[in-house]
């Protein structure tokens, strides 16, 4: 027998759930942990029954809105590679994961609430993000434009820096600087 949990969802209910996400991320962050979900499920264009019946509780939908993100952000590396030569795919997804570290700026304190109650809404995230960087780094090294000297650990180290400095979003110039100049000292030396 299939639980429900694991049945797939129709499609307009994964439309609401996605739309539910999305809202969720922008609410959080501009309110924090107290925002109140019925603006949640509003600016979902949903009712707040369909909000609680897909996340029962607060905690399940700031967890699934934090993964909803990384997933996002890690599965966008295939299009990007598919789309632009490989050094410029890394360049692309630099950015967006200045859009997610801005996101999760934001929910930082509806995180660490979920943290402290005992919640892991980094269980896989960080797995996730380096498989990501990895991905992105093999493809560029294969193509000779980086380093082969640097690490995926120490690009999302690297990363992770100018989230914690520069993730405000009027900061965002000053991040964009930062990247270039991560991504120009990547690059592979000429012979």
């Amino acid at each position: 027998m299939v639980r429900d949990e694991e049945r797939p969802l129709r499609a307009d209910a994964r439309r609401n759930r996605d739309k539910i996400l999305a809202a969720a991320v922008r609410v959080f962050a501009e309110e924090g942990l107290n925002a109140h979900l019925e603006r949640i499920a509003r600016e979902a264009g949903v009712g707040t029954a369909t909000l609680y019946r897909n996340f029962p509780t607060r905690e399940a939908l700031v967890e699934a809105a934090h993964r909803n993100e990384v997933a996002q952000l890690c599965d966008v590396v295939t299009e990007l590679l598919a789309a632009k030569p490989p050094y410029e795919a890394l360049r692309a997804w630099t950015r967006l994961f200045m859009d997610y570290a801005t996101a999760k700026l934001g929910m930082a304190d509806a995180l660490r609430a979920l943290a402290a109650s005992g919640g892991d809404p980094y269980a896989r995230s960080h797995d996730m993000i380096r498989d990501a960087i990895a991905t992105l780094m093999d493809a560029c090294a294969a193509a000779g434009a980086i380093r082969a000297d640097i690490s995926p650990a120490d690009m999302f180290a690297a990363l992770a820096g100018i989230a914690l400095t520069s993730a405000k979003p009027e900061q965002r110039a000053q991040a964009e600087r930062l990247l270039d100049l991560t991504l120009d000292g990547l690059k592979s030396a000429p012979a």
